[in-house]
């Protein structure tokens, strides 16, 4: 069978005509309009290559006019302009690596990642300890309780994450990508070694019946984005191409590039969307060998994984044998871990890292305890004022209720003093804008909403009140009364009323978890010194989900884990669009015209430089509309390990990071679970 025979048995798909259609039909494609010429390299926008044709377009007419010769001009307009465009269209270039913003760090033909021991020994073995259970090994279906670390370990994607850059992909199915400036498209090669682990090569037909698949019935998120994809078609049985039509989405090229491939010869479609305890083909560097249902599962080494020396694994999946053991209860997790029985621990409780690792074990450093401080905005916690609700719609009142949440308080007597606070929704990362004076570029994107931006914010000396931690601060109280007398508001002996009707500030907080009761409940006690009457309502899980995403509260804690790379999801967060829109994440309520201007300044930005700055704007605006109360965040990754185990020098900015860990030479195995 010729290539070209062979190509005709490769599906496409058009999803708009929504039905199959010939792979050759597009094999060679069209030739560029002459008017419009087509930009197909990275980094040329359509309007600077149009232009270079222009002039040419001009000065042509103008022979025309003085010499009267239509023929003979237009023949030689035409040959000419055919010349600048095939010269503006070059042949398709190929990247290794694809960045959300600017370009790739790491050059093509890189070693290895920066985060990792490219001499890390292989062998040995690793158990997680994870809490709770489990009854499926399919993590891309909606279905029961997944197995997570099945993707990676077993199912790969066409290109793997970067993680010491903000968004970054490298090949890993995919040995090339391409795409243009616009991003309307975007091709993949695959690595001609690519193979799943029963030994079967991974082609263009894989790629497109995986697409196809999780668009079909994967997770909702999978089917949102998949189902952007317009026309979907294999080039040739090793290259995939995906257009976007008019998505105009310009994460689309990654997110597919992030796409798990599945083996097409090895699924069963009609029943993809069940739970299931059996280990699927994968191509990854391990594959499932041992399942205890709801309490174990063992991951080994595949001896013939074809990916072992690509760069961006080398010196990853050092371990022969990965297991996962899952306890029912975290107190008894824990003892497990001072027995043995785990190797490691992400610790995300205050009170146990303060006091609980005085063991043994601990003590005489077979225990090490790291604290690691990634480069990712910092996982922050808020209490979140609904401004549809008239109690909240006045500035000065959120303003006023934000000086009285005594934070110096709380971290001292829950916490430790181990968690910080910033202002905004980026702490701890080069996107926040808290401390930091606003530059060139955001005093222009701000410009048109400067009287709603507080000039204190924007040039960075706005800070979150420090009081005396005593819990009775009365710098704090001064000034929440000073403000909440500009909003209309007395003290009436010990209650806070209005001024013009004498109804009292009163509100509900509302709380589902034993946590939030009980900053809730600190917060009751600062707010009943100014007078204001907050009653705090605990529900069950729920319903608290019910009314949070029915917007039916008055003030509840939240959290919005943000990434370097902040995209789409922000419209979902702060839009004004999604403040009347129940199930959205904006909770608060927020119709702010800057914060919808930056949303769209920070998804037009095509380089970093531009980027941040229009990030840090979003967050100048958000933390002008005083939305939350910020409570705390936590302002490092706690790793508590058995020495055993051992770690890269160099943190990725991701923060940590167990497939780049190793087994020490010549250490005894753990135990295994009881």
């Amino acid at each position: 069978m010729t290539d070209r025979a062979a190509l005709l048995e490769v599906p496409a798909f058009n999803t708009t005509a929504g039905e199959k259609i010939n792979a050759n039909s597009d094999i060679c494609g069209s030739l560029p309009s002459i008017s419009e010429p087509v930009v197909v390299n990275f980094g040329v926008r359509s309007a600077e290559s149009n232009a270079a044709s222009r002039p040419l377009r001009r000065s042509a007419w103008t022979a025309v006019r003085k010499g009267g010769f239509l023929v003979l001009a237009w023949s030689a307009l035409m040959s000419a302009q055919t010349a600048a465009q095939l010269a503006a269209v070059p042949s398709p270039i190929r990247s290794h690596g694809i960045a959300m913003h600017g370009a790739p760090a790491l050059p093509a033909g890189f070693a290895n990642m920066p985060y990792v021991n490219p001499g890390a020994p292989k062998g040995g073995r690793i158990i997680f300890g994870l809490l709770g259970t489990f009854d499926s090994l399919n993590p891309f279906i909606v279905k029961g309780i997944a197995v997570q670390q099945v993707r990676g370990y077993v199912i790969e994607s066409l290109m793997a994450r970067g993680n010491d850059e903000p968004f970054t992909l490298y090949g890993l199915l995919a040995e090339s990508i391409e795409t243009d400036a616009a991003r309307s498209y975007v091709t993949f090669r695959l690595n001609p070694l690519a193979k799943f682990s029963d030994g079967k090569p991974v082609l263009a037909a894989d790629v497109l019946f995986s697409w196809q698949l999780m668009r079909d019935k994967g997770r909702p998120n999978h089917r949102l984005y998949y189902a952007k994809v317009e026309k979907a078609e294999a080039l040739d049985e090793r290259t995939v191409r995906f257009d976007f039509g008019g998505a105009n989405d310009r994460e689309l090229p990654l997110i597919l590039g992030l796409m798990p491939v599945f083996p097409k010869h090895a699924v069963d479609v009609a029943t993809f969307e069940d739970t299931s305890l059996t280990g699927p083909v994968g191509s990854g560097p391990y594959r499932i060998t041992g399942v205890r249902a709801g309490a174990s599962v063992t991951l080994s080494r595949n001896p013939d994984y074809w990916g072992r020396n690509l760069p961006i694994n080398r010196g990853m999946w050092n371990f022969d044998e990965v297991r996962l053991d899952y306890y029912r209860e975290a107190n008894g997790a824990f003892e497990a871990f001072k027995r043995g029985l785990y190797d490691f621990r992400i610790e995300n409780e205050p009170l146990r890292w303060h006091e609980g690792y005085d063991f043994a074990a601990a003590r005489n450093g077979e225990v090490v305890r790291d604290e690691i401080r990634p480069g990712t905005p910092q996982p922050s916690e808020y209490l979140v004022f609904n401004t549809r609700k008239p109690v909240f719609a006045d500035i000065r009142v959120r303003q006023a209720l934000t000086l009285l949440f005594d934070f110096e308080w709380v971290n001292r007597n829950y916490f430790f003093g181990l968690y910080g606070r910033a202002a905004g929704y980026f702490a701890g990362s080069e996107l926040s804008a808290y401390t930091r004076p606003a530059d060139a570029y955001e005093k222009t994107l701000l410009a048109p909403y400067a009287a709603s931006i507080r000039p204190d914010i924007m040039d960075g000396s706005y800070r979150l009140p420090i009081t005396d931690a005593s819990g009775r601060d009365r710098a704090t109280l001064r000034d929440a009364l000073a403000l909440l007398d500009q909003a209309g508001y007395r003290l009436d002996g010990t209650v806070l009323r209005r001024k013009d009707n004498r109804a009292p500030l009163t509100f509900e907080i509302l709380v589902t978890t034993r946590d939030q009761e009980r900053i809730a409940l600190a917060y009751q006690r600062d707010l009943k010194r100014a007078g204001i009457a907050a009653a705090v309502r605990a529900v069950d899980a729920v319903q608290f989900d019910q009314r949070r995403l029915s917007f039916e509260f008055d003030m509840i804690q939240n959290r919005w884990d943000q990434s370097l790379s902040p995209g789409n999801e922000q419209a979902f967060y702060w839009g004004s669009a999604a403040a009347d829109n129940p199930g959205t994440r904006n909770y608060m309520g927020a119709k702010s015209p800057a914060v919808d201007a930056m949303i769209a300044a920070l998804l037009e930005a095509r380089e970093r430089t531009d980027f941040v700055p229009a990030v840090r704007a979003l967050d100048r605006a958000l933390i002008a509309g005083f939305y939350a109360i910020p409570l705390y965040n936590h302002q490092q990754q706690w790793l508590a390990r058995w020495n055993r185990i051992e770690r890269p020098k160099a943190t990725a900015l991701t923060g940590i990071l167990p497939e780049t860990w190793w087994q020490k030479p010549g250490v005894k195995q753990p135990a295994a679970k009881q």
